[in-house]
């Protein structure tokens, strides 16, 4: 049976669509999710009134939306995005994580300043997360948190209205979000937050210096001069008025659709300065082979349909691994991506599941133990299993581009951060087909 249309593939596959010629499109992508959900909590937290325009909706952010209604703040539709009025923290509150990184580790710290208990829980792989950072911190600060042991999801975080705050440390090594989450709400507490790291690296700084920004912004006091320590002082949050950028990492598939085919992708509103990790790929993808050019209209990469091989340190953006690995699969010699450890406690190990899913198409991809040695091979159809993780699934669809018959599973899980991925990549082959 073919494998090339949407109709002819088994229940729960994607037949990801196969480019025959260079791919011409100009993308507009939806909103940042990391700016969008941080923007939420502080404007849950804020004095007054707060506008987010052109928020991310999608999944994570509706769960974050969802969450922070429960615990009292109001959010109102308006044309443009959001308008959020905060409202006292109330509890005895049940919160949805889903799969939301940021929902069940920026969430918890705000819960704490609820008078009454506030449960959490979420899909079956966030049981699997590590949140015992989180909750050790919480505790440290003075909250009271219920996780049976486990370290994990289901817990409950009983509150009295206020938390004392002070001095802590943790080891955010796995993920920067544990950081960020304790300084989003830390301006509320009796003392403020003084946050220290004592491990190995931080991944994703840039994610922390996009939190220090925002919580600036909000004229809350920050002290970041010190090497792995964050203080946030106590005080008022002032509310936002946010127009959200595009979510540059979630334009990491359509970009490389443009290197991979030879053809050229613009992606409108791409900001000329930001502290979204997501701006890497210019950088990158100009390593791989890509031209990329960027002025007032946004930024245009094109390609030759060549690409290089890559020798990369993406520990700051981890999150764009899986799409780099997919163009490195079919690149023109090796490429080493190294400081992603700590892929491996994200919505799935994805350094595992890499692994397993290019080598299931035929390619050769080695684990190292900060990351993955790739070498091109010829690379069949089959099936690409997505784990739950809207990464995995767009990397997929990349390599089906230039590989016949790649079957994606539960593409759907590419809802998470945006919405209606499928048809909009179908529509970018399809104009391709018809130009």
């Amino acid at each position: 049976m073919s494998k090339t249309s949407m109709t002819e593939t088994a229940p729960g596959l994607w037949a990801a669509p196969h480019a025959s010629g260079p791919i011409t499109a100009t993308v507009t992508v939806p909103g940042s999710k990391s700016l969008t959900n941080r923007a939420l909590v502080l404007a849950a937290l804020a004095s007054g009134r707060s506008r987010i325009g052109h928020p991310l909706v999608a999944r994570d952010t509706a769960l974050m939306r969802r969450a922070l209604t429960g615990l009292g703040a109001r959010i109102d539709d308006d044309e443009h995005g959001w308008v959020v009025t905060p409202g006292p923290v109330r509890g005895d509150a049940d919160v949805d994580c889903g799969l939301a990184g940021t929902v069940m580790r920026f969430v918890p710290p705000l819960a704490a300043l609820a008078d009454g208990e506030v449960r959490f829980d979420g899909d079956a792989h966030a049981r699997e997360r590590p949140m015992g950072t989180v909750i050790g911190a919480l505790r440290g600060l003075g909250a009271a948190v219920d996780d049976g042991g486990r370290g994990a999801l289901p817990f409950a975080v009983s509150g009295t209205g206020a938390v004392p705050g002070g001095d802590v440390t943790i080891d955010a090594s796995a993920s920067s979000q544990f950081v960020s989450g304790l300084l989003l709400s830390g301006a509320r507490y009796d003392d403020g937050v003084t946050v220290h790291h004592d491990g190995k690296p931080v991944p994703s700084l840039p994610h922390i210096d996009m939190t220090v920004g925002m919580l600036r912004d909000c004229a809350v006091e920050v002290d970041d001069e010190t090497a792995n320590t964050w203080r946030v002082r106590p005080g008022p949050v002032a509310a936002l008025d946010l127009d959200v950028e595009p979510d540059l990492s979630n334009a990491a598939p359509f970009l490389a659709a443009a290197l991979i085919t030879g053809g050229r992708v613009h992606v409108p509103r791409w900001p000329a300065v930001t502290t979204q990790p997501g701006d890497t790929l210019r950088d990158l993808l100009s390593r791989m082979g890509a031209d990329c050019e960027l002025d007032a209209a946004g930024l245009t990469v094109r390609g030759d349909g060549r690409v290089r091989g890559i020798d990369a340190d993406l520990h700051d953006v981890g999150e764009l691994t899986p799409v780099l690995a997919a163009l490195a699969a079919v690149a023109d010699g090796p490429s080493h991506l190294r400081g992603i450890a700590h892929l491996r406690g994200h919505e799935t190990d994805r350094l595992a599941a890499l692994t397993a899913e290019i080598n299931g198409l035929g390619g050769d991809v080695a684990e190292t133990d900060d990351g993955l040695t790739v070498r091109p091979a010829p690379l069949h159809g089959g099936v690409f299993h997505s784990y739950a993780d809207h990464r995995m699934a767009q990397a997929g669809a990349v390599l089906g581009l230039v590989v016949p018959g790649v079957e994606v599973e539960d593409i759907a899980t590419t809802s998470k951060t945006l919405p209606d991925f499928p048809g909009l990549w179908t529509r970018i082959v399809e104009a391709e087909r018809t130009a």
